[in-house]
């Protein structure tokens, strides 16, 4: 997406569409309109403001802060916070949001956006997954304000992000040395949360049950619908995994009926899951892929194989399901267990829809 190529510039508050079909309630809708307060900074409607957060001190003494820039627009409706780099590895979200909010302006915008592009700033810095106890931020949820490190940056989002919103998007991408076709991840049997995932238009939406201490999973029992979207790999900027991000959140946002876009139709190509697996590796040894992201496979199709260094004794690996490969490895070097590829189950009438 072009930064310079605004797709609200040609909006105007009299011409905002109305509200879809997912909608927020009255009362949030009301509220939308009214000032926004924020590590106590308020912000009036059809204002923007960048503002850093204080988390907490570094050994130096110096303050460290979360990022964020608010957008609240001149009119009620939803709150839709956008957030990235709960894993201070997993960068494509950074750019994803700074891409959605950079041309967006106050005065095209229904209600608000909350955007923290980098929650863990502590992980960023040191370009780990993990805060510097090694404790993972998104099992932390929803946090103490007298807890651990992990605990009390948990706990800050919550107060001064999430029980603001009405509706969340937070991005990630695979794990360090793995890859993930671009997904929605969310709870596809709350009707709410499947209507946003679908406007999402990820090639493949998973129904997939919440982690303890996640942060889906604290935003969950506030009844805040949320998606999870995962792309790409870590320590990379994927142009694919960030397109398909940039162009979900904004079809999602026209969706809640909070600006005017083109970008509004979902594509055809968009599959559904209930089921997911990961092909483990039956030995030690150097592997051999022979199936790309987003390929369709049949039960025990040959997906590769395991062999020692002079490709003696193959072992081979097969799919354990009919459906689409969502993930996969990118360390050829494997020990016994590790895992390699991720396949999401698809029915046979989904299979027409997938990649």
């Amino acid at each position: 997406m072009n930064d310079s190529a605004s797709p609200f510039s040609q909006a105007a508050d009299s011409s905002l569409p109305p509200a879809s079909s997912v909608n927020p309630t009255p009362a949030s809708a009301a509220s939308a309109a009214e000032a926004l307060t924020i590590a106590g900074q308020t912000i009036l409607p059809g204002k923007r403001l960048r503002l850093d957060v204080p988390v907490a001190r570094l050994t130096t003494g110096n303050m460290l802060s979360l990022p964020v820039t608010v957008i609240h627009g001149r009119r009620p409706g939803p709150r839709l916070w956008l957030s990235a780099a709960i894993h201070g590895d997993e960068l494509n979200g950074v750019e994803i949001i700074r891409r959605v909010i950079k041309p967006l302006r106050s005065t095209h915008l229904r209600g608000l956006i909350i955007a923290v592009p980098v929650v863990n700033v502590f992980g960023l810095l040191e370009q780990s997954r993990y805060l510097p106890d090694r404790r993972d931020l998104n099992r932390s949820f929803p946090g103490s304000a007298r807890g651990s490190l992990a605990a009390r940056l948990a706990s800050l989002f919550m107060k001064e992000v999430v029980s603001q919103c009405t509706h969340g998007i937070d991005l990630h991408t695979a794990a360090i040395h793995r890859i993930n076709l671009p997904q929605i991840r969310a709870n596809l049997q709350d009707p709410e949360t499947y209507a946003v995932a679908r406007a999402f238009g990820a090639p493949i939406m998973i129904h997939s049950a919440v982690r303890d201490g996640s942060l889906r999973q604290a935003a969950a029992k506030r009844h805040i619908p949320t998606l999870l979207y995962e792309g790409g790999e870590a320590l990379r900027f994927d142009e694919t995994a960030i397109q398909t991000g940039v162009a979900g959140i904004l079809r999602v946002m026209a969706t809640l009926g909070m600006i005017q876009t083109q970008e509004s139709s979902v594509p055809v190509s968009q599959a559904e899951s209930h089921r997911t697996k990961w092909v483990r590796a039956s030995r030690s040894g150097i592997w051999h892929r022979e199936v790309e992201l987003g390929q369709k496979v049949i039960q025990r199709q040959r997906i590769g194989f395991i062999a020692d260094t002079f490709g003696d004794k193959p072992a081979p690996l097969r799919s354990p399901l009919r459906g689409i490969v969502i993930g996969h490895s990118q360390n050829p070097l494997v020990n016994q267990g590790d895992a390699l590829i991720h396949v999401a189950a698809v029915d046979v009438e989904q299979e027409g829809k997938g990649s």
